[in-house]
């Protein structure tokens, strides 16, 4: 009698600790699993926002893709839940071109373009037929021909707004050669050209810190709205209370205050300056 009583104590104790390991299981399976798409390998802000969604049972797998052509059709096509690597117009140009409804769905960062070389230190020390490389996407390449008009180095067509081409440059003194590369190369061609136009987290990547390193940076002030970067989810999934959640835990202090002491001023927190979203 007392081993068959010790039995089944035993298996009660079994059975207990099976309980137990099983609450476990669920409670881990519990976790939201979100993925979101950036671009280029420097992932520490996410990284660092990773870290808090994970005590609120969100986890978040960070997707690297090498270029700015492949987040939002991953989007679309529903590889990822999230992606955050691109500004209003740029996603507002893709939303055009390829009939998509992608939606922003809070703001991160502004990330200043700047203009980088490894000959001079100063744009005035361009000197006539000069080379300079640009990205070759429409949004950023607009940009860009607007950051060389405030450098003081050429003139567009003010009709064009936020969308000028090489075609549209109306004055260029020291008959510069803009030569558009995709955004990823212009970097890599700093020993082939005078000046890139390189954008910030690209700089990054190549080893730059981008306010000390360019020798113009863009100014950031009222017409830098539209270049703020942002979160961008499918239009069924704004209202998403997790991805709210990610949004959130990105607009918070301590999230300001990393990237301010990790990246200086090359990324600049902006939900406070142009609101939330």
């Amino acid at each position: 009698m007392k081993k068959i009583t010790t039995g089944i104590l035993i298996l009660a104790s079994a059975l207990l600790l099976l309980a137990g390991c099983g609450k476990g299981s669920a409670k881990q399976s519990d976790n939201k699993k979100v993925k979101l798409g950036v671009v280029g390998s420097d992932t520490r802000t996410w990284d660092f926002v990773k870290e808090k969604l994970a005590k609120d049972g969100i986890d978040l797998e960070i997707v690297e893709f090498t270029d700015y052509n492949q987040p939002n059709a991953a989007l679309n096509d529903k590889e990822i839940d999230l992606n955050s690597f691109q500004h209003q117009i740029f996603l507002d140009n893709y939303n055009n071109e390829h009939g998509t409804k992608l939606t922003s769905i809070g703001n991160t960062v502004n990330s200043p373009l700047g203009i980088y070389s490894e000959k001079i230190k100063s744009v005035d020390e361009l000197k006539d037929g000069d080379e300079i490389s640009i990205p070759n996407d429409p949004t950023n390449g607009g940009r860009a021909l607007i950051l060389l008009q405030k450098a003081g180095l050429i003139k567009v067509n003010a009709a064009k707004n936020n969308l000028p081409t090489v075609e549209d440059i109306t004055e260029n003194k020291k008959q510069l050669k803009i030569t558009e590369l995709d955004a990823a190369q212009t970097a890599r061609s700093l020993q082939d050209v005078a000046a890139a136009i390189i954008n910030g987290g690209m700089a990054i990547d190549a080893g730059y810190s981008p306010k000390q390193d360019a020798i113009f940076f863009e100014p950031v002030d009222d017409e830098s709205r539209p270049y703020v970067n942002i979160i961008v989810a499918r239009p069924e999934d704004t209202d998403n209370q997790t991805y709210q959640k990610i949004v959130a835990a990105y607009q918070q202090d301590d999230v300001k205050d990393f990237i301010l002491e990790t990246y200086k001023e090359a990324y600049q927190p902006a939900w406070e300056t142009f609101g939330k979203k």
